[in-house]
């Protein structure tokens, strides 16, 4: 039997017998020519393609493996697989008669076992319960290849795309099919996978015959797949290297693949980190990061892949290392897909063209983010979804005097509660050296004496000075004046006896401010941020540090509790009416008063962006329940104080000390250890670390 009436027959036959009957000896003499692609292959009308589909009929799962009808479905959905990849194969033969003889007869091999893969699902569907369309079907494999252009594009969908996911799936449900006795099914799906690292190989064969010299098989796989086919297609739910390498496949190709992301469906959320939002607002495009704030923002690019779920989108200026994602894939984060920006034009490359996505979410929106980013709004799938308005009315929450405005002015409703600190100690801005002047001889009439002055848009701890003398010093006041002089608005407000800081996470939506959780705040004897942590409760209580130390503790809460909730439904309105939509973070600290009373200052700053508190909190999603995480950024200078070379030294010491320990099923998490959340071989100047355990806030 001639190869193009085999091929032809399976295209048209509207039976299954037709499409599934073998050609015995076959020969290819008369390959005529390339056929225009039907927008379908011919199928019985039970086997038609599901019409109001979007991408794909569910994958039927395997939560009740157990049950006989459910095995069935799987079956089912595994059949129409293999039926495709009979149909894409015949038309392959039918689209490329002048390709390599040998291509084809490959093909036709091929061919062969697929319809006999099809034709023993079928039966063993049947001892099941299960007729082949009695469930929808989709026709996702054929929408993704049937418009191949090329030979090239064939081996590069179908055979190191659809046909090596399968190497995953068969390995896996062999495994789990053999778990509850069905040896019967497990039998069928070992031998598939054995013919189907064949299958890989045949097509890798070619595909390095046809790509272009001196390409990787990497490299060319990712240019010859166009969305929304990724290489993340090429993966199934477990990972399985060994039919990978066996099909010929080289170890960086493997590596590569394993780390590899693309939302398969959901529409995917776009992640920029831009930690120097204050200094864009203050100055526009005139702001120029200083050299450690422009290391900040190179080291710790890739922190919003904590935040992302599987598949969302990280932008950045170059992606992360397949060895360092390796090794947070195998203590089990979640993925995204990476999508690299031009540093200079903040241009994104062209993979985003046309792409659906879920929201946009920079580390916080002021100009840089809006530049980057506002040109995606149009690829929103609900248009200005959770976006800030376009007027900046919402600038003038970055400011440290629009917090203590505020509070001051809400505050009054709240000195009813036990606890809560005076009104006397809310800062005040200043515009001018005999303004502050002013405000430091009434804090100090009011037997405040040390105080510290910052900068109200001043960036982590940064630009601030510190009164601790009877009197201004030189420097000090020059460095008021300095600050003044360039139209910078100032804040004074007494230093306290802190004894607990802590922050709460919110997230204004359309919906409204809801709160995410609270986090613990490590700051030095100056202040400044060193790190978050979170506990086992810390997605609905503040930490219990503060709540020992609140009025009236018991088991229905505290004071302290109750005003979280009241502040939260008093600040919406006020997000509202500025058109502020996004993520928040509110630092707060617990301190001794003059005479030893312990007070709450409940608002010391309103931050509306993504905090590292927010993300210490996306990070104990992967902690084990009971666990406490935490989150630190060492500097290189305190690495090396400490007796290290450089961050390498430091995170080979650190994650032997602690190596990672998972506990639970099917989805493990961390009980124990630390992980380098960024690649401690390639930072300059920061490294960021989590801790995991029952000690990880004590740092």
């Amino acid at each position: 039997m001639e190869l193009r009436a085999w091929a032809e027959r399976i295209i048209t036959a509207t039976s299954l017998e037709d499409k599934l009957a073998e050609p015995g000896d076959w020969t290819d003499e008369r390959p005529g020519a390339a056929i225009v692609v039907p927008d379908q292959p011919g199928r019985p009308s039970e086997l038609v393609f599901k019409r109001t589909e979007t991408l794909d009929v569910g994958f039927p799962g395997i939560h009740r493996i157990e049950n006989e009808s459910d095995r069935g479905r799987l079956l089912h959905f595994f059949a129409n697989h293999e039926l495709l990849a009979t149909e894409l194969m015949a038309l392959v033969l039918l689209r490329f008669p002048d390709a390599p003889s040998a291509f084809r007869a490959g093909v036709a091999r091929t061919l062969r076992d697929e319809q006999r893969h099809t034709a023993w699902y079928m039966a063993r569907m049947r001892e099941l319960g299960i007729q082949f369309g009695d469930l929808p079907v989709s026709g996702y494999f054929w929408r993704s290849v049937s418009d191949m252009e090329t030979p090239l594009d064939f081996v590069s969908r179908l055979s190191l795309t659809f046909e090596q996911a399968n190497l995953d799936y068969c390995r896996q449900f062999a495994a789990l099919f053999a778990d509850v006795g069905d040896t019967a099914s497990a039998a069928i799906l070992d031998q598939i996978y054995r013919d189907e690292i064949a299958h890989v190989a045949h097509g890798l064969k070619w595909f390095r015959r046809w790509k272009a010299a001196g390409e990787s098989d990497w490299d060319a796989f990712c240019r010859q797949l166009k969305f929304p086919l990724s290489p993340a297609r090429a993966k199934g739910i477990s990972f399985n290297a060994d039919g990978r390498r066996a099909a010929g496949l080289t170890a960086d190709f493997i590596d590569s693949l394993k780390v590899s992301a693309q939302s398969k469906g959901r529409t995917p959320t776009v992640w920029w980190f831009n930690p120097l939002v204050e200094g864009y607002i203050r100055l526009g495009t005139a702001f120029t990061p200083g050299l450690r704030q422009a290391a900040l923002s190179r080291d710790l690019a890739n922190l919003p892949q904590f935040m992302a779920r599987a598949g969302d989108i990280v932008l950045t200026s170059k992606r992360p290392s397949v060895s360092f994602l390796a090794g947070l894939h195998d203590v089990g984060f979640d993925l995204p897909e990476w999508v690299e920006i031009e540093c200079g034009s903040r241009q994104l490359k062209p993979n985003l063209t046309g792409r659906k996505l879920g929201a946009l979410r920079p580390w916080g929106w002021a100009q840089d983010s809006v530049a980057l980013l506002m040109p995606l709004a149009a690829e929103l799938s609900v248009h200005a979804a959770q976006l800030p308005g376009s007027d900046g009315r919402w600038h003038c929450l970055y400011t440290k005097s629009w917090s203590a405005d505020w509070f001051r002015r809400i505050s009054p409703i709240w000195q009813d509660t036990d606890g809560l600190c005076p009104l006397d100690v809310i800062g005040h801005a200043v515009h001018s050296p005999s303004e502050a002047r002013t405000v430091i001889r009434r804090f100090r009439s009011l037997g405040y004496h040390r105080l510290v002055v910052k900068q109200s848009l001043g960036m982590a701890g940064d630009q601030t000075v510190r009164l601790w003398e009877p009197d201004l010093l030189p420097n000090q006041i020059r460095w008021i004046e300095r600050a003044l002089e360039h139209d910078c608005e100032l804040v004074i407000e007494p230093w306290l006896d802190r004894l607990f800081d802590f922050s709460v996470q919110l997230e204004m939506t359309r919906d409204g401010l809801r709160t995410v959780g609270f986090t613990g705040l490590r700051c030095d004897a100056r202040g400044q941020y060193e790190g978050n942590w979170a506990g086992p409760d810390s997605s609905r209580r503040m930490p219990p540090q503060a709540r020992r130390m609140a009025p009236q503790h018991g088991p229905n809460g505290t004071p302290w509790d109750r005003f979280y909730v009241d502040l939260r439904d008093r600040l919406e309105p006020e997000f509202r009416a500025l058109g502020y939509y996004g993520p928040a973070g509110v630092d707060a600290f617990v301190y001794k008063d003059s005479e030893g009373t312990i007070k709450l200052k409940p608002v010391v700053e309103i931050n509306p962006r993504c905090t590292m508190g927010r993300l210490t909190l996306e990070l104990h999603r992967y902690a084990a329940p009971g666990t406490t995480t935490s989150f630190r950024i060492h500097r290189l200078e305190s690495v090396q104080k400490a007796g290290f070379a450089n961050f390498s030294a430091f995170a080979e010491s650190l994650c032997r000390g602690l190596p990672i320990e998972r506990t639970g099923s099917p989805h493990p998490q961390i009980a124990r250890g630390a992980v380098c959340l960024n690649d401690p071989l390639t930072a300059e100047a920061y490294l960021a670390v989590a801790e995991f355990g029952s000690r990880a806030n004590a740092f």
